[in-house]
């Protein structure tokens, strides 16, 4: 299947989007997928190890571990910083995976991108289940960036963004769900009304403090090639 990939521009400085995304517990703060991550003790010359895991299930986390690996003093200006990344629980459809973070300074702010697979399990179902788990990460990963900018750009939290995220679905079910009631109880004319809400509810942009993964670029431009730092941690041991 077609590896993930998502990129977004971001008008801030270069340390604070380092520091943003770097820093385990600002990291969790933003990105969806996590909602914790933590840093094990470093050993030098190695990689950098971590732990993560997300509370997708009330009763326990899937959870896995990972390593690490950044550059932030090259030549050219940018910055990278690679991953790799597994998990022995059952209940992960990701059995492992490797991906990158790319940092550009660009005159029109930092173009912020990232490229990832990763191996599923359970077999032939594990495969199927990807084609819809596939979509929902490259989702997530692309709602977490547009959060991450808002964080960035207008100095909106995490937090505050997520309830802006949460009234704007609010809004959008409540115009479907009306939209419904006039279809099945409204006089023939309701279907015009209805029509019309169902509209605004899927067409109308969000708000300008509201993450959308929209706004975001989900294809690779031509010729986009992983940062050879991501070679050099997938052969380590």
């Amino acid at each position: 299947m077609r590896k993930l990939y998502i990129e977004t521009v971001i008008q801030t400085e270069m340390d604070l989007l380092w520091e943003r995304t770097q820093d385990p517990a600002q990291h969790q703060r933003w990105d969806v997928r996590f909602t914790d991550i933590d840093y094990l003790p470093l050993e030098p010359g190695q990689p950098q190890h971590f732990r993560y895991a997300n509370k997708v299930l009330p009763w326990r986390p899937i959870a896995g571990t990972g390593i690490s690996a950044g550059e932030r003093d090259r030549a050219d200006g940018t910055r990278v910083s690679a991953l790799r990344f597994r998990s022995s629980d059952p209940l992960s459809i990701i059995e492992e995976g490797s991906g990158y973070w790319r940092y550009v300074p660009t005159d029109a702010g930092i173009r912020f991108a990232t490229g990832y697979d990763y191996r599923v399990r359970w077999g032939r179902f594990g495969r199927l289940a990807d084609h819809l788990f596939r979509p929902l990460m490259g989702w997530g990963t692309a709602w977490s960036f547009d959060r991450l900018r808002l964080w960035c750009e207008a100095d909106i939290s995490p937090r505050r963004s997520l309830g802006y995220a949460v009234a704007d679905a609010a809004a959008r079910t409540t115009a479907i769900v009306t939209s419904i009631a006039l279809l099945v109880f409204s006089l023939s004319s309701g279907w015009i009304a209805a029509l019309a809400l169902i509209a605004a509810a899927v067409l109308l942009p969000p708000t300008r403090h509201t993450p959308a993964a929209r706004r975001c670029l989900r294809r690779p431009p031509a010729r986009t090639t992983a940062p050879t730092l991501l070679t050099a941690l997938e052969a380590t041991s």
